[in-house]
């Protein structure tokens, strides 16, 4: 079982699902636009992965922030502004026993959970 973090509605959450379903790969679902953002898992995440990759800078949410937010990042600041900001997390974020996925790529996801059932 692994835990699996986005919201339902975005694209790429609904490919990476179906990818798993798909597989037979079990999974429990955390809605982070419903449960919030836990700032210990994602400065945990970001210690793991870097703020660079777990803050999505291409989507709309970070991207209609003030200026003064989006300057001067760093993990803290990153942290704080996917916190507040959950849709500003990269998506989908994936835990599982061996690691720490961010984004879906089939064939990443092949490599590492592939076996996972």
């Amino acid at each position: 079982m692994i835990d699996f973090y986005g919201i339902p509605g975005c694209d790429t959450v609904k490919k990476a699902r179906a990818w798993l379903d798909a597989k037979g790969v079990g999974y429990t679902f955390h809605d982070y636009k419903k449960e919030g953002a836990d700032p210990t898992k994602l400065r945990a995440w970001v210690a793991a992965k870097g703020w660079e990759t777990v803050l999505n800078r291409r989507g709309t949410t970070f991207r209609q922030l003030a200026e003064s937010d989006k300057t001067d990042l760093d993990a803290e600041k990153a942290v704080a502004l996917m916190q507040a900001h959950p849709s500003a997390i990269k998506r989908p974020v994936v835990e599982y026993s061996e690691g720490l996925l961010v984004g879906f790529d089939a064939d990443a996801w092949q490599e590492s959970l592939g076996q996972a059932r």
